[in-house]
């Protein structure tokens, strides 16, 4: 594909972001027309449906795409980190070490709700940095770092599973949070998140030259005067911050970061000054589509957008793991 074909796919899927996000809020256990959201939208005649649609839908699909986003330019650097196609944030514990940061907040110290994000971003960095330590010998290696995943993501579920026997009766709060949900999302949640979102999206522009760097190997990289551990903690910094934040504002979602990275690859080809703009599109068309599914499948009753990607992902992740974890 030719740098000018990959340039019209990224500029058509973002049409397409905005599209889907219009077409989605029509969706939903009351039907609206696209007429009547237009409407509600410019001339805001009818009170019910400019609810429903500004202050309910729009805020909920914006902020899924943010997430998606968030998610899958995580993935992406923590593969280019890592050189292992495997690594994803929640694989790699960042996901959980995010969530025990929450939780501890959440159950136990809600009244420093407003220090969230950056006690979630320390649990997420906390938690990576342990996979690194214990999957580090003579390199990283796709299997090593599955492996230690497994392991500390086992290690802070327990300790999840303690705080939320220990505080059942406040456990009600959190419990959609520990899905990955984005229920009852305001347009506070977008503004809190919006801000992160765009300082870290904006980052992982600046990434690109090293991204592109460490792809082509450890010895390369080097004769080029690069500063490998410098770059690699930096990467992984912006990586755990954007999955530490989106995991404070929504919770546990698995997969978007392993999944879009990949389709991404396949579709415009692995030079990240193409694959990180288009990954922020795609991870934000997948997240949206995936809570538009998940709050309308089963009608009246919403499931976790967490459970959709879940089921989704675990066996896009097996093919993964049979095909490149032995590499």
């Amino acid at each position: 594909m030719s740098n000018k074909a990959k340039v019209r796919v990224i500029v058509v899927s973002f049409i397409a972001l905005l599209f889907l996000i219009f077409i989605f809020s029509t969706i939903g256990s009351v039907k609206l027309s696209y007429g009547e959201i237009f409407s509600a939208l410019i001339n805001n005649d009818n009170k019910i449906v400019t609810t429903i649609v500004y202050q309910m839908r729009l805020p909920r699909n914006i902020l899924a795409v943010l997430v998606g986003a968030n998610l899958a330019i995580s993935g992406l650097l923590l593969q280019a980190v890592m050189k292992n196609p495997l690594s994803d944030p929640g694989i790699t514990g960042v996901s959980s070490g995010a969530s025990v940061g929450a939780i501890i907040i959440l159950l136990l110290m809600p009244r420093y709700i407003g220090i969230l994000p950056l006690v979630a971003f320390l649990g997420g960095a906390v938690a990576c940095a342990c996979v690194y330590m214990m999957a580090w010998k003579n390199g990283l290696k796709p299997i090593r770092v599955v492996l230690a995943g497994v392991a500390v993501n086992a290690i802070l579920g327990g300790f999840i599973s303690l705080l939320t026997t220990f505080y059942s009766d406040k456990i009600q709060s959190a419990l959609l949070w520990l899905n990955g949900s984005l229920a009852a999302k305001t347009w506070t949640d977008v503004r809190l998140l919006g801000i992160y979102s765009i300082i870290g999206l904006i980052l992982s522009l600046f990434c690109i030259r090293s991204a592109n760097i460490l792809n082509l190997g450890d010895d390369a990289a080097i004769n080029l005067g690069v500063n490998l551990n410098r770059t690699r903690l930096l990467l992984s910094v912006l990586a755990v911050f954007l999955a530490g934040v989106s995991t404070s504002v929504v919770g546990i979602i698995s997969f978007v970061g392993l999944i879009v990275p990949h389709v991404s690859r396949m579709i415009i080809g692995s030079d990240h000054k193409y694959t990180i703009p288009f990954s922020i599109i795609l991870g934000g068309i997948v997240l949206l589509v995936a809570d538009t599914v998940a709050r309308s499948i089963l009608g009246s009753l919403e499931l976790p957008v967490g459970v959709i990607m879940s089921i989704v992902g675990g066996p896009f992740f097996l093919y993964l793991l049979r095909k490149k974890g032995g590499e």
